[in-house]
């Protein structure tokens, strides 16, 4: 570290009271220019700004140079150095460098054998190093500055491409359940969209996600994640209250079956459902087109003839096209935020489960309940055809199997 003059200290504290804060930072960048290196610890010690803050300054004051503007502003400051002088660009001293970077993260250059990189992770430093070894002298510091200007930055994978072929009618359905969600909001009757989230262990696990706590001292796990004898794994079920941007998850500790699912709809009618839309005649159901609550379940339409039958409702039902279950508004409303809310915290018990779902707030207003269901549903019951028949069940012309509704039945319970 360079040591100041008094000349240079007197003038810095008699500058810095009379300054604003982006003065100030703008000042001691000119005055680390000035320095040169060893300017920035230097000026650091003797006022307590932060270093970063300084380097900021640094590079207002360098723009500032080289903008004709900047220089005959207002504030007519005028030039602190002459033309030409302070830090050259990293493609002045090196050459190249941003290119052959760009060839490194480019997406082009993945599955390419010539790509040095291809099958290694993408850290700055296996990026600076592989830099180095091309001839260019640079720190991972720099790279790392050099990517932002490139327009990268670190992204998670995220689920968003169909397997397969998607369905002719792909669209055509998003369009069906979107102009019905839209008619039915519009009378003031609900919109549910519903689906099984992933089942989760009960106990002292590790669970994805950091949490604040004290340095040095992470919450310990068990280091295996076999489910414990007793504690066994928490189904939620969730319904999502498109209009009113609200949530019910029923916890069952039992098969993830329709009786299930058609039980956890059951309990958001009761508990949320029936004091915000009284005096409804019909609901509406968007789902996935697999698992407990499949088109071509029959346990799930049997289900829903006698919650039908129960609740006075005509269930009107449509299920998203294969492939598309990740389109589902309950996955990126509700679950997601449901996952943020106990990342890194230990599932320990069914308690903690149901508090940190009734917890789960967003900015945009979502408010979640959550229920306990200890009923034991059987698994394997069979559904005949002749039973199916008996349904008071009708389908719509345009992909029945996808878009039907269930009406109140005297004949059938």
């Amino acid at each position: 570290m360079i040591e100041l003059d008094e000349t240079t200290k007197n003038r810095v504290a008699k500058a810095m009271p009379m300054l604003a804060e982006n003065q100030r930072r703008k000042f001691l960048g000119i005055e680390a220019l000035a320095l040169g290196h060893g300017g920035i610890e230097a000026l650091s010690k003797l006022t307590g700004a932060a270093r970063s803050t300084i380097s900021l300054g640094m590079k207002e004051a360098s723009e500032a140079e080289s903008d004709p503007k900047a220089r005959t502003s207002s504030a007519g400051m005028g030039r602190i150095r002459s033309e030409g002088a302070g830090r050259k660009t990293i493609e002045e001293t090196n050459p190249g460098v941003t290119k052959a970077l760009e060839a490194l993260v480019s997406e082009t250059t993945i599955g390419n054998p010539e790509n040095p990189l291809c099958w290694t992770t993408k850290s700055l430093r296996n990026l600076e190093a592989e830099l180095v070894s091309q001839g260019h002298k640079i720190s991972y510091v720099k790279v790392g500055e050099l990517l932002e200007g490139l327009g990268y930055s670190l992204q998670l994978n995220k689920k968003a491409l169909q397997v397969g072929e998607a369905h002719v009618d792909r669209d055509a359905q998003f369009e069906h359940i979107n102009t019905k969600a839209r008619s039915f909001m519009k009378e003031g009757l609900p919109v549910i969209s519903v689906d099984t989230k992933k089942k989760e262990n009960i106990g002292n696990f590790k669970n994805n996600g950091v949490e604040y706590a004290p340095k040095g001292d992470p919450t310990q796990v068990l280091d295996h994640d076999f489910p414990l004898l007793g504690l066994g794994k928490a189904s939620p079920y969730g319904i999502y209250d498109v209009r009113e941007n609200e949530g019910y998850v029923n916890v069952g500790i039992s098969s993830d079956t329709a009786m299930f699912t058609a039980q956890s709809i059951r309990s958001w009618w009761d508990e949320m459902g029936c004091l915000k839309y009284h005096g409804a005649t019909k609901l509406y159901i968007t789902a996935d087109g697999g698992g407990s609550n499949g088109s071509r379940n029959k346990l799930w339409k049997k289900s829903l003839q006698l919650l039908s039958n129960e609740i006075g409702l005509e269930i009107h039902v449509s299920h998203f096209p294969p492939g598309t279950s990740k389109w589902n508004k309950i996955e990126h409303r509700m679950f997601s935020h449901i996952s943020k809310n106990w990342r890194g915290r230990p599932l320990v018990s069914l308690a903690v489960i149901i508090s940190l779902i009734g917890s789960t707030t967003t900015q945009k207003g979502l408010r979640v309940k959550c229920g306990l269901d200890t009923n034991e549903y059987e698994k394997g019951i069979k559904v005949s055809d002749r039973e199916l028949e008996e349904l008071n069940i009708s389908r719509h012309e345009f992909h029945g199997e996808w878009n039907y509704w269930v009406s109140p039945s005297e004949t059938f319970a």
